[in-house]
């Protein structure tokens, strides 16, 4: 597998950058604990489903306690609408009760409290830290995993191999805003079923267009 070189990494964050130059996360939410419960309800779902269902659900519960006195079924009666949502009800609840328990009902800082609170897995940490925490982590979902070896980014064929070998590999300044420049480079350029190639402004540095023909 072929790799960007520094130069052309530089090149590639460079233009991103120019093109979007603050990105954001595409999840609604109003404070950390809501971008928590946002990012474990998007697992297997998209940003916009998670979005039309929280609108009104975090109205009325936008802290641990107020989810947890929500419970289950009435968290349910909010969430019905995303896929898995009997068990991400499960976790959300779970999560707000060790909240409340053990972090003083705050949401922690740092990866190894994160995930130990129900489904809370190494992504949606890092999300939490990159997005709330302003650290320079790289949550790899579907989409980076998918297209950070097929563009040259990174190597890797896990999340985790993709995550280290991204964060070894990124200049940096780019560090920071790096996964929200991949994510949405994969979410609405480089699709896995029809890339738009004509529209990428990365298509001469990528190296599976680049890659020799056989």
């Amino acid at each position: 597998m072929s790799l960007l070189s520094e130069q052309e990494m530089i090149q590639a964050f460079s233009r991103w950058k120019k093109a979007n130059p603050a990105p954001v996360s595409e999840l609604d939410y109003v404070n950390p604990f809501t971008l928590l419960v946002a990012v474990v309800l998007s697992a297997q779902a998209t940003d916009k489903s998670v979005n039309k269902a929280t609108a009104e659900l975090f109205k009325i519960a936008d802290t641990p306690e107020k989810m947890l006195a929500l419970g289950e079924e009435g968290l349910i009666s909010y969430i019905r609408t995303i896929g898995l949502y009997k068990n991400k009800a499960k976790h959300v609840i779970g999560l707000s009760q060790k909240l409340i328990s053990d972090f003083a009902s705050k949401v922690p800082d740092n990866r190894e409290s994160l995930m130990t609170l129900p489904g809370v897995g190494r992504k949606t940490a890092n999300v939490v830290l990159n997005v709330i925490f302003k650290q320079p982590t790289m949550p790899v979902d579907t989409h980076l995993l998918r297209i950070a070896p097929k563009i040259g980014l990174a190597e890797g064929d896990t999340p985790e191999k993709v995550e280290k070998s991204l964060l070894e590999r990124i200049p940096a300044e780019f560090l920071h805003d790096a996964h929200h420049w991949i994510l949405l480079h994969g979410r609405y350029v480089c699709t896995a079923r029809n890339p738009n190639c004509a529209a990428c402004i990365i298509n001469d540095l990528c190296k599976h267009n680049n890659r020799p023909k056989s």
